[in-house]
């Protein structure tokens, strides 16, 4: 298991100003597990994921791994990188181009005198590695990444899948404690990218490895990850599973950073409990009128918010459907994007987004009823 505890990291910038890189960053990750840390550039998720791996030293703050603490600023407690017994991939694979695969895999039993750490303790206990223990290891790593039949081709004969692979085979030969991935998949391919998510998933549910994940990329998150935090400027602003995160986002920022949204702003009228304890049912008055809505923050009358409702919850129909939350529309503009279409719709003065199936054949400029189901607009207190 990772703990994170309070950790704080500024640095001066080229300006000679004080960048507050990570503050009070608190989490963890349990055995086994996929921890991604999100946000946009600068957020201080790369900086975290550097001090975990002792490449930056902290202000402030604790970490442990397994109950041993590799960093702790009250303690006095700092375990050199290299002594920590955790592997890294980076955006750059850093792949030996004169090594083979195998070369390659191998490369880390190598400058560690074929010694392999036996267990995270107090003190690191190191067994040598026969020749024909190396293999097998080796071997058994580039199985699992599914490059065991290219143990022999040259590194610069991989494409650019292969190499992204080979990078995590190397991290892992180690048998590290903890896994850290920092963007391991930016420099691919849309198409590549994709099929990469699954294989990683695949790898870290078979090997039950801890990971802490690194990522600007949203759908990367959601689809690779046990639990997401979402960082901005500094601090967590939200930790949970991806459907959490998704469909109850804790404020603006992070339902305008992970996904698609339509944002509608209003003041509270009322709310009361729900049947699920930890949401509220509310009416907002918005320009559009009244909408029924859940929050899981406490809301009082007259508090202003903002509606997020995802534009695959803003359901379509030329009828006038039952229900709650139904609105007279105009087909403003739309786009077939094979498998969906994106709809843009004028309710009033307002534009709403929503995406639906192809079989939706209203044409632009036609009518159109709208409808937002209460359950999922998520009303959220504008500070």
């Amino acid at each position: 298991m990772l703990r994170v505890d309070g950790l704080f990291t500024e640095y001066p910038n080229e300006k000679g100003e004080v960048v507050r890189a990570a503050q009070d960053v608190s989490f963890t990750v349990d055995e086994g597990r996929l921890f991604t840390l999100l946000g946009p550039s600068g957020c201080g998720k790369t900086t975290t994921l550097r001090s975990i791996a002792g490449l930056e030293r902290p202000k402030a703050g604790e970490i442990a791994v397994n109950d041993r603490v590799v960093y702790s600023s009250s303690k006095g407690i700092f375990v050199a990188p290299n002594r920590r017994g955790f592997g890294m991939v980076f955006q750059s694979y850093a792949i030996w181009p004169h090594m083979n695969v195998f070369e390659n895999a191998a490369f880390p039993l190598e400058v560690r005198g074929a010694g392999s750490v036996l267990r995270f303790g107090s003190a690191a206990r190191r067994t040598r590695l026969s020749r024909s223990d190396m293999r097998e290891r080796v071997m058994r790593v580039l199985t699992a990444v599914q490059l065991d039949d290219l143990a022999d081709r040259a590194a610069t004969k991989l494409s650019g899948g292969q190499q992204q692979r080979l990078a995590l085979a190397r991290a892992l030969v180690m048998e590290p404690a903890l896994l850290l991935l920092d963007e391991p998949l930016s420099n691919l391919d849309a198409k590549l990218r994709e099929k990469m998510r699954f294989e990683l998933k695949r790898l870290q549910r078979e090997l039950k490895i801890t990971t802490v994940y690194v990522t600007h990329d949203q759908s990367e998150a959601l689809a690779l990850s046990h639990q997401i935090a979402v960082m901005h400027r500094g601090r967590i602003q939200q930790v949970g599973t991806p459907r959490d995160i998704y469909e109850r986002p804790a404020s603006q920022f992070v339902a305008d950073f992970v996904g698609n949204t339509n944002f509608i702003d209003g003041v509270v009228v009322s709310c009361a409990p729900h049947a699920d304890h930890d949401q509220r049912s509310c009416v907002v008055r918005s320009e559009m009128g009244d909408l029924k809505v859940h929050s899981a923050q406490e809301l009082h009358h007259g508090d202003r918010v903002t509606v997020s409702i995802r534009p695959e919850d803003v359901e379509l129909s030329e009828e006038r459907p039952a229900g709650d939350n139904v609105w007279g529309g105009r087909v403003d503009q739309k786009v077939f994007l094979g498998e969906a279409l994106d709809f843009q719709v004028a309710v009033g003065a307002r534009t709403l987004f929503s995406r639906r199936h192809p079989t939706l054949r209203t044409k632009i400029g036609e009518a159109i009823f709208v409808q937002l189901r209460p359950d999922k607009c998520v009303a959220l207190k504008v500070s």
